[in-house]
């Protein structure tokens, strides 16, 4: 990481993206790290009770539709958006002043979203430490190769990697054996702290009451049909929020001698620029390239960094439509330093 005084953008040779250089950025992102307790407190309420309401909503519609019950269930998915960005935000520290109201907030939302917290935030800081950095890559990020790479694969691993990329696994079957199955499982963790561990083990814990006292109540057949259409659709809509913000044609990935965190940050993640609706529902993580460069900023506090410096007007936005075309990229090409498909362009031959 670079530390210096004035602003230039150097632009480096071949198809490599801007390289960030001499940048203040420290200075850019330091006003707006500090967390605002009333916003999040405002934010947990208009996040958190809507998700309550829609549920039981859901529940309701249980006796009158289940087209109903689907479509109240997917309205509750999308505030189960915004409490796991909630959650994300505890897991950096960034939400709360205090660390212990971060790590109970933290606890309590991803009960509410299946996730472990203290796992999650564990390998949720290799991913900011490591993103775009080709040496270091397998800890909470997309399975991604290089062209050669791929090419050196036996065939069953091509095809178990065609496979990982096929949007349909990617992107729906995926997500919910992620978050049912896999944040279930203790060895799946990439650290041996028992903090970590165990938080994997008190989430299964107080999932199971959950499911042993809705089951007495309102039904287990029942409690299944409301909450598994929300976190599949939470959980497909948080998926493709996560891969379109680090895999896109011109995305940022060096070896490490030559990676560095600040261009990592802006040119490796993407700025995914979204109606307002879904902004809001999204919890700003569109901003990813101000996310990556500063995790202390609160999610409430991104438009307002990335708006209030030049340095990051030089970002080209993604939307939905160009958004799209990800899911194309399969592979990164060392030689055109970009995301190509499964064969290379001819031009680049």
């Amino acid at each position: 990481m670079e530390s210096n005084n004035r602003v230039a953008i150097e632009t480096v040779s071949g198809a490599l993206p801007p390289k960030v250089s001499k940048l203040p950025w420290q200075q850019a992102v330091a006003r707006y790290q500090n967390a605002d307790t009333r916003r999040s407190l405002w934010q947990m309420l208009n996040s958190i009770a809507p998700y309550f309401i829609l549920w039981y909503l859901a529940y309701r519609s249980l006796a009158v539709s289940y087209v109903l019950t689907l479509a109240f269930g997917f309205l509750a998915a999308l505030f189960a958006l915004r409490i796991f960005i909630i959650f994300h935000d505890c897991g950096h520290g960034s939400f709360f002043k205090s660390k212990r109201a971060n790590d109970i907030v933290g606890v309590f939302t991803g009960i509410l979203t299946f996730t472990p917290y203290y796992a999650w935030r564990h390998s949720h800081a290799v991913h900011h430490a490591t993103s775009g950095d080709l040496d270091r890559r397998g800890v909470g990020d997309i399975w991604t190769l290089t062209y050669e790479e791929y090419l050196e694969l036996p065939r069953w691993k091509r095809i178990s990697y065609r496979l990982y990329r096929n949007p349909f696994v990617i992107f729906v079957i995926g997500p919910v054996i992620d978050f049912v199955v896999l944040q279930r499982l203790p060895y799946v963790n990439v650290s041996d702290k028992a903090r970590e561990k165990n938080s994997v083990l008190h989430t299964n814990l107080a999932l199971l009451g959950i499911l042993v006292v809705m089951s007495l109540t309102i039904g287990f057949w029942e409690y299944i049909a409301v909450q598994l259409p929300i976190i599949a659709v939470a959980s497909s809509i948080g998926v493709w929020l996560f891969y379109v913000q680090h895999q896109y044609e011109n995305v940022y990935w060096e070896r490490h001698d030559s990676w560095d965190y600040a261009t990592a940050a802006l040119y490796g993640s993407s700025f995914y620029k979204l109606p307002r609706i879904l902004q809001w529902f999204t919890g700003n993580i569109g901003f990813h390239h101000i996310h990556h460069l500063s995790p202390r900023i609160p999610n409430y506090q991104l438009e307002d960094c990335h708006n209030s410096s030049p340095i990051f007007q030089e970002i080209e936005p993604l939307t939905l439509r160009s958004s799209l075309k990800s899911l194309r990229v399969r592979l990164w090409d060392e030689d055109r330093h970009k995301m190509i498909g499964y064969h290379k362009p001819v031009e680049a031959e």
